[in-house]
């Protein structure tokens, strides 16, 4: 046990009528939506990297937080690992995210890391046979280092692409270890700066193969849980291969993955694509690659990703309709992607951080399954695509001809009217919900 988080008490639900900083107003687990308990439909998941391992830099200034486990021995990471569980039980958290870097310190070679990395996992392991917080998934940090400047997978030097294999092998068998649910891959630097020095067809090659390798690892080590990408544009390279979800898919589409992998997606990166959030979230689903979400929000001023916690209840609500619209998060969750600011200083700031976040999740929630149940949304959508189900209309998207549509169109007469969309009614209905 450590004493960072003394005299903050285990948070409860309290009900909307609190005054209680640390309680929940909305966020009950057992509450039932739509007849299933609220945490299994939320699944939330505390991120070790901005929680426990981000000194509080920006690109503009170093280090703010003073936390008793920064350091490189694996002390300091046994004294993380001691905090993290003591602040899962405070929330009631069912499950956690870790990059390798995040839970160990970097060795003097990839032998001395790896076996900082089996041991920590070993503690870690220990620690969760007396708390019921589980492990949403891992992933391996192939960004930060130096040597990662010019990708992992995508990177000119064969000995980093093998370097990275290694690693993800390494995190992988962490992850299956730990009994986690699925597995992250972000490229966070795999894509270019310059064209002047950059094959495009070769490194997308490489990533393509890359992955390849990681899905069979995942059958030959009997990995039961679900492989994810993570899209994310622009930063930190200037263009990213895995932009967004519909650039995700083509990728897959190519190299034959589109069964075995799906996404996960950020709302910050899905705003730094030009996206939104729902927009991500629908189009994975109809993809059929829909995984699993990182909850944060950017700030719209800004023009990069400053991964804050979430605030509004309305507009995440837009994005759980697409999540109970296809059909729930699966073997994915909920995941804080996000970080307090750089002023909150206080061991009580990261805990109110998340629980002012789990309650705006959870009124979004439940304003989003309130309208899915009412209807209104999906008859209206129903009633524009009506056309669509009649015998003539499946036909001709079946089996029609260009010649035979065209004769048709003439001997009716067909002369289409312009219909309303509705959107201002409908936007309407969704407040009267959100």
């Amino acid at each position: 046990m450590t004493d960072f988080f003394k005299d903050i008490p285990t948070i409860r639900h309290e009900g909307p009528e609190s005054d209680n900083d640390f309680a929940f107003r909305h966020y009950d687990p057992d509450e039932l939506v739509m007849g299933r308990r609220m945490e299994d439909h939320l699944r939330f998941a505390v991120a070790w990297w901005h929680s426990f391992a981000w000194p509080g830099n920006d690109p503009f200034g170093g280090q703010t937080f003073a936390r008793p486990w920064f350091g490189e021995t694996m002390d300091h990471a046994r004294m993380k690992a001691d905090a993290a569980f003591e602040m899962f039980g405070i929330l009631g958290v069912p499950f956690f995210c870790f990059h390798d870097a995040d839970i160990r310190p970097e060795g003097g070679s990839f032998a001395e890391s790896l076996r900082n990395l089996e041991e920590i996992v070993d503690y870690i392991a220990w620690k969760m046979e007396t708390q019921p917080t589980r492990l949403l998934w891992g992933t391996a940090n192939l960004f930060s280092h130096r040597r990662f400047m010019a990708g992992a997978a995508t990177n000119p030097d064969p000995d980093v692409f093998a370097w990275s294999a290694a690693t993800v092998k390494a995190c992988m068998d962490a992850t299956h270890r730990l009994g986690g649910q699925n597995y992250v891959l972000w490229g966070g630097r795999e894509g270019y700066e310059t064209l002047l020095n950059t094959d495009l067809g070769r490194e997308r090659r490489q990533a393509g193969r890359f992955l390849q390798m990681v899905v069979d690892y995942k059958h030959r080590i009997g990995f039961p849980g679900t492989i994810l990408i993570e899209p994310k544009p622009q930063e930190p390279s200037k263009h990213q291969y895995d932009y967004d979800v519909a650039t995700v898919y083509g990728f897959l589409k190519d190299f034959g993955l589109e069964h075995e992998v799906k996404v996960n997606i950020e709302q910050g990166h899905a705003i730094l694509a030009g996206h939104s959030f729902e927009h991500e979230i629908a189009l994975a689903a109809s993809l059929g690659i829909f995984g699993s979400i990182d909850m944060n929000r950017n700030d719209y001023q800004s023009g990069w990703d400053t991964d804050q916690f979430p605030d509004s209840a309305p507009e995440m609500a837009r994005a759980y309709y697409e999540i109970l619209r296809a059909g729930g998060l699966a073997t994915g969750g909920t995941n804080f992607d996000a970080k307090i600011r750089r002023q909150s200083l206080e061991p009580a700031d990261l805990i109110l951080a998340h629980v002012g976040a789990m309650d705006v999740c959870a009124r979004a929630l439940k304003a989003a399954a309130a309208l899915l149940q009412d209807g209104a949304l999906e008859r209206a959508r129903a009633e524009r695509y009506a056309g669509w189900e009649t015998p003539a209309a499946k036909a001709m998207l079946d089996t029609g001809t260009l010649e035979a549509i065209s004769a048709r169109v003439l001997s009716q007469g067909i002369d289409p009217q312009p219909r309303s969309g509705r959107q201002e009614r409908l936007e309407n209905l969704w407040n009267r919900f959100a």
